[in-house]
């Protein structure tokens, strides 16, 4: 028998890991602070009235070339495996995958940041996810970004959370992702999702999968980092950044992973009420 699927979707920088993904190498390996390179890219952003993620994508590839960096998949891997992860990131899927297997469901592991997916690609983890939706460039022949291929900011990460709904995950695919499906045609119901965020570029996303059943948690280094997400109601936790066994979160996720399991039994049920009167 088929069994049920949890889609946990999870932002990465400052979700996952500990800081944003370009922080780690690249960034440094131009001479740049941190707050140097994103400040110019929210300068060149405004100047020109272009998309934050779109001006970062920009910004990278130009300086890339003027410091003869590689941005190439194969450079970009690299960089990932620098990235570092909060307490217990590292254990977190195989120990959620077993306590979902214990109450008869799948979990699958999303990505759907706004960082770059061949980062993501190198890192430690990325083995351990289904999909990973993020940024990416269209590259040349010799394997060098010479335009995006794919942007997300925060309200286009909604349209993944469809994708992952109806199962279609070819992102060049738009006609099946827009057009009406059943419900029990859909891979992930809505209220077997749970995203996994920090901020203010997941609220869109956060605030769907609420209003469609599921559930938000929120994530952070200090409380006063984003506690806007619970003065919205934006989320149903709200937690620190620690993902060990028996911390805050593995705690919320288990209980979320029951609450799923006993809505899914009590339907179950219900249908077979139905069934056995209409016999």
């Amino acid at each position: 028998m088929t069994k049920p699927i949890v889609a946990l979707i999870y932002d990465f920088d400052n979700t996952l890991s500990t800081r944003d993904m370009q922080e780690f190498t690249f960034i440094p390996a131009l001479g740049m602070t941190s707050e140097e390179f994103w400040g110019k890219s929210d300068e060149i952003a405004h100047k020109y009235q272009m998309d934050h993620i779109l001006a970062y994508m920009f910004l990278m590839a130009t300086k890339a070339r003027e410091n003869h960096i590689s941005l190439s998949r194969e450079a970009l891997h690299e960089m990932g495996k620098d990235v570092q992860f909060f307490d217990g990131v590292k254990e977190w899927f195989a120990r959620i995958n077993a306590y979902g297997d214990s109450l008869g469901l799948e979990v699958r592991h999303y990505i759907l940041s706004c960082g770059l997916k061949s980062m993501v690609e190198g890192c430690g983890i990325a083995n351990e996810f289904y999909n990973i939706f993020a940024c990416d460039y269209l590259y040349d022949a010799n394997d060098e970004p010479v335009w995006p291929s794919i942007a997300i900011n925060y309200t286009s990460k909604t349209q993944f959370l469809y994708r992952i709904n109806k199962g279609v995950e070819d992102v060049g695919e738009h006609t099946k992702l827009n057009m009406y499906m059943p419900r029990n045609e859909r891979v992930v119901p809505f209220d077997q999702m749970v995203y996994i965020g920090d901020g203010l570029t997941d609220v869109p996303s956060m605030k769907l999968v609420r209003q469609r059943g599921g559930y938000a948690i929120g994530v952070y280094k200090k409380p006063s980092d984003a506690s806007y997400l619970v003065d919205q109601e934006r989320v149903d936790f709200y937690l620190k950044c620690d993902y060990t066994e028996g911390g805050g979160i593995d705690i919320a996720m288990k209980a979320i992973l029951d609450k799923i399991c006993t809505k899914i039994n009590f339907h179950t049920l219900s249908q077979k009420s139905y069934k056995s009167v209409k016999k």
